[in-house]
């Protein structure tokens, strides 16, 4: 059974938080958590609980045992981009984009004990 966590609109762009979530799919729930403890990214810790948050959901809400359960998926899409402006010479202005993400996080496992 597949049981999901969202983590939406968070403060960092997609393309940042892909490269992490590449080194977490397909690995057991325990050893993602001990690899994004301790990936220097910051994007890591966002994505540490969203799959602390997944493993949570599929331990009390289906009754589905830890320790069996691996990352399936993890999918970064872009969130809304807030637009804001720099002042430069001459009276220009430059744009500046703040991005964010909606990431999810799939684990995957046994139902039951």
């Amino acid at each position: 059974m597949e049981v999901r966590a969202l983590a939406s609109n968070q403060p960092i762009s997609a393309r940042k938080v892909r490269l992490v979530l590449a080194q977490i799919k397909g690995l057991p729930v325990a050893n993602a958590v001990t690899l994004l403890e301790y990936l220097p990214q910051p994007s890591a810790k966002i994505v540490l609980k969203a799959v602390k948050s997944a493993a949570a959901n599929a331990e009390n809400n289906y009754n589905m045992n830890p320790d069996a359960l691996h990352v399936k998926s993890a999918i970064a899409n872009e969130a809304p981009t807030l637009k804001r402006f720099r002042a430069r010479s001459r009276g220009r202005a430059a744009s500046i984009l703040k991005r964010s993400a909606h990431i999810e996080v799939v684990v995957e496992g046994n139902e039951g004990f």
